[in-house]
């Protein structure tokens, strides 16, 4: 994730410092706090909100908290910690349906904030997570494309769609689709709220009717992570025309800066509850504020992989391969391109380093080197091959690997280097019998003290290799 890029890699190397100290001193801590400051209004953390903070962590830092303590910088860590979460809001706070069906999830924001989109992401996630029956109603009468592009996305994610025009009112249009969730037996109703290029007293007015007419049990406030500063503001004057009950931050994956989320809660005392951090559908992520606390002060987020293992992971494939290398068959580079694509659904290799404490400069290594780019590459070499060849790769001679450099506009030396990575792969595969993720998995929760007791029990059936299996070494020079 790009967001907090810079943030992370300037108060990890401020708190580096500090935290290797045996004892802290007042100028130390405020020498720590200016640099820390610094850092934040680069981000674009609006400036209340780093005043506040600071003071928080000044407060704490120099009281009897620290000077006690063994280890005074580790515990100096911990406080910045535990506000940054503190600033974000502390805990996940998930959406309330428990209302009569349908519950109404009304989206607000300004246009072009990524409403639509947010409004399918949030369908597919409360159909395939909460297994909730979802339609979508689009209120937004001055901009048909809106409409149909909800229409369009509405079949992609499998939610019912209610039909409206731009000749309607859009109360009448939430009211006909009220009624029409009803018939239909239909858990939530997510209505898309008309946009405009900033606020005015026209807008404003005709939400508060449609949210009057709606009577939703959420009102998510949707704003792009990029404006930065101007993020509060408007946040300011949503807050202030709705009773709103959460955020959703899109476009997270673009903005390097993140000082949206950091403010946004601060500013309207309303919870970030989900993250978009991507195109597609299903880039939204629940947000935790003890995670990306964590991936801030460069830690990792080994929960979130958790969760994404098992999501994404495809436990047929892994037990098959498991299977497969227990009865002593070879690890065929058929299997080599499951792992690579399953290692692409969790992000790529950067992705995955990202999650992993003290692994953000290998995540930003690994971009640099364009690894993913490099997967990409590795698996249209294993698909320009035949399928006896995929199985048996020993087969390979000159007419052959020439045919398939061509076919997949590669060069023989990278196809002689997939083989000897196959082969390293191959041995690691031998040793973990084939579940080269739920061990490496299960390795780490137990070396982060206790993280793996929600993994040992879940049968998480891996089968991507760990780490190591593509050594840094053997990726080409660019």
């Amino acid at each position: 994730m790009a967001m907090f890029e810079n943030l992370s890699e300037r108060l990890s190397d401020s708190l580096k410092k500090i935290s290797g100290k045996a004892s802290l001193s007042e100028a130390n801590i405020q020498d720590t706090l200016r640099e820390v400051r610094m850092a934040l209004l680069e981000a674009d953390v609006a400036l209340p909100v780093v005043k506040d903070f600071i003071e928080q962590i000044k407060q704490r830092a120099l009281g009897q908290e620290v000077n006690r303590s063994l280890n005074p910088g580790q515990q100096f860590l911990k406080i910045v910690q535990a506000e940054l979460e503190k600033v974000m809001g502390e805990e996940n706070e998930s959406l309330d349906l428990a209302a009569q069906p349908p519950a109404v999830i009304l989206m607000a924001g300004l246009q072009g904030a990524g409403k639509t989109t947010s409004a399918a992401k949030l369908s597919r996630y409360l159909s395939e997570r909460e297994k909730k029956k979802v339609m979508v109603v689009s209120a937004d009468i001055y901009r048909p494309a809106a409409i149909e592009q909800l229409k369009t996305l509405a079949a992609e994610v499998g939610a019912e769609f209610f039909p409206s025009d731009t000749s309607q009112k859009p109360v009448d249009i939430v009211n006909a689709a009220i009624a029409s969730a009803k018939t239909k037996f239909v858990d939530v109703l997510i209505v898309d709220t008309a946009g405009r290029l900033h606020i005015d007293g026209e807008m404003m007015a005709e939400i508060k009717q449609v949210h009057k007419a709606a009577n939703p049990v959420e009102t998510l406030f949707v704003i792009d992570s990029m404006i930065g500063q101007d993020a509060v503001n408007t946040a300011k004057a949503f807050n202030e025309a709705l009773p709103l009950t959460g955020v959703v931050l899109t476009k997270v994956d673009g903005d390097a800066r993140g000082g949206a989320a950091l403010s946004v809660r601060h500013v309207t005392g309303k919870p970030i509850k989900f993250l978009g951090v991507g195109e597609k559908t299903d880039a939204l992520e629940p947000f935790h504020p003890q995670r990306i606390a964590s991936r801030i002060l460069g830690m990792g987020d080994v929960m979130s992989l958790i969760e994404d293992v098992e999501r994404k992971v495809d436990k047929k494939k892994a037990e098959k391969l498991a299977k497969k290398m227990v009865k002593g068959k070879g690890f065929d580079l058929e299997d080599l391109r499951d792992q690579l694509q399953q290692m692409n659904d969790l992000g790529g290799m950067a992705g995955l380093m990202d999650k992993l404490p003290g692994m953000g400069n290998m995540a930003q290594m690994a971009q640099q080197q364009n690894v993913t780019g490099q997967f990409g590459q590795m698996e249209a070499i294993i698909g320009s091959m035949t399928v006896k060849e995929r199985r048996n790769p020993d087969i390979l001679n000159g007419s052959r690997k020439r045919r398939i450099t061509n076919g997949s506009g590669t060069t023989i030396q990278d196809l002689n280097r997939l083989l000897k990575q196959h082969k390293q792969m191959g041995k690691m595969m031998k040793k973990m019998k084939g579940k080269g993720m739920q061990n490496m998995m299960r390795g780490m929760g137990g070396a982060m003290g206790g993280g793996s007791g929600g993994i040992g029990g879940g049968g998480m059936g891996g089968g991507l290799p760990p780490m190591g299996g593509l050594p840094p070494g053997n990726f080409p020079r660019r």
